[in-house]
């Protein structure tokens, strides 16, 4: 990976003073560091499980998390979002603006709110735009991308590890052909302008992706992309041909830019982070090296480190960043949970320069320091972990924690 010199952000509890923090918030001994000429403030704090983050064109900013929806708005124009208004009946994910509305989804359905102009909150009840996904434990957010015609793309993670007979059972083999890629491990496309559909409407669009949660319409080339989240536990399913640090580090996430009827690989492959190379899944006869049929599956444009879990995508069209950043992508990564004995990793936002829909050079840690010192190697005791990301009109970035529900506002100065 390709390094670049960094600087330590003051303390976000100093912040936090600077910066009109509404009365009550948390204290935090984390530093940020970012790179040189950027600054990170704290714009709201204490929002809970807040998940994905969107910004309307007057700089108001709406929030999905578990306890609900939320609109903030700075009032007086110190950078501080201090007026927060609760609405709407949906504890989600994703959020996202489409004309004059706003869509937001649950873990079965997505959902749109008329906005008002000059009002901060939607008015009126929800209006379902699809329902009845399959309501599971594992993997469930539906998170999704819009494209300018309103069409909507709708992640349906797997609930499973890798589709076995006897899920995460050791030596259990995979189901071949794999069910669960019928109704899951892909993406759904519907007319977003339509209500009332259910999955039945939906096109499927790709699949074998066992999780896409950061997933991103890109309008500069007019396509999908996803980062996807890759399988967990080599080492305790098959323990005679991977081990621990195997587990830790091989899995790739995935970054792709995702086609009509593309297939990605879950879950009889998956992109080897120490071979460089696609190898087929040992619940479907791998070996550790074997590889699937040439051609059958593509390579990711980017390999990213195994757990790291990418939660958000967000490629740079804003004029606040030096040019270098202009149609890049930032990925919000949330953090690892079974990297052990292996340090747990992730917990940051990385930055990878792109050059019409390819990447354009290494990745580069952008944010960091979210995590704090995570006491017994344990992701539990995380300070904060980023997990949405949303440009403000001027171009500034804002990122949102799911630990503790802080906003970050980053914004920079030559």
């Amino acid at each position: 990976m390709r390094k670049r010199p960094f600087v330590s952000v003051v303390s976000a509890a100093l912040f936090a003073t600077s910066a009109g923090v509404p009365a009550g918030a948390a204290s935090a001994d984390v530093e940020l560091t970012l790179p040189p000429g950027f600054t990170a403030t704290v714009a709201h704090e204490g929002l809970g499980t807040a998940r994905h983050l969107v910004v309307a064109p007057n700089g108001d900013v709406y929030v999905a998390g578990r306890k609900g929806l939320v609109a903030l708005r700075d009032t007086n124009g110190d950078g501080t979002l201090d007026k927060s208004v609760p609405f709407g009946d949906v504890s989600g994910t994703e959020v996202r603006l489409y004309k004059r509305w706003l869509y937001v989804s649950d873990d079965v359905g997505v959902y749109r709110y008329r906005l008002r102009k000059g009002a901060l909150a939607p008015a009126g009840k929800k209006e379902t735009v699809v329902s009845q996904f399959p309501k599971e434990r594992q993997h469930a957010d539906k998170t999704f991308a819009l494209d300018p015609k309103g069409m909507l793309y709708v992640n349906v993670g797997a609930p499973s590890n890798s589709c076995q007979e006897k899920d995460r059972q050791e030596g259990s083999l995979g189901m071949n052909p794999c069910p669960i890629l019928e109704k899951y491990a892909g993406i759904w496309s519907f007319n977003g302008n339509k209500l009332n559909q259910t999955p039945a409407n939906g096109h499927h669009f790709a699949t074998g992706m066992r999780n896409a949660v950061a997933v991103e319409w890109n309008a500069n080339q007019n396509a999908l992309f996803a980062v996807i989240h890759g399988r967990d536990s080599i080492d305790t399913l098959f323990p005679s041909i991977y081990n621990a640090e195997d587990n830790a580090t091989r899995q790739a996430e995935e970054f792709h830019r995702i086609t009509d009827g593309g297939n990605y690989g879950w879950p009889y492959t998956f992109f080897d982070n120490q071979l460089n190379r696609r190898v087929v899944a040992p619940e479907y006869g791998g070996d550790g090296k074997k590889t699937p049929e040439p051609g059958k599956y593509p390579d990711p444009l980017v390999a990213f480190p195994a757990h790291w879990a990418p939660n958000d995508l967000l490629f740079y069209t804003g004029r606040n960043f030096p040019a270098k950043y202009q149609n890049g992508a930032f990925i919000a990564f949330h953090g690892s949970w079974n990297r052990a004995p292996e340090p747990q990793a992730g917990y940051k936002v990385v930055f990878q320069p792109m050059k019409d829909g390819k990447p354009d050079g290494a990745y580069e840690v952008f944010a960091d320091g979210f995590a704090g010192d995570m006491k017994d190697n344990s992701p539990s005791n995380a300070m904060y972990r980023p997990v949405g990301l949303a440009i403000a009109p001027d171009g500034s970035l804002y990122v949102s924690d799911s630990q503790k529900g802080r906003i970050w506002h980053i914004t920079y100065k030559q």
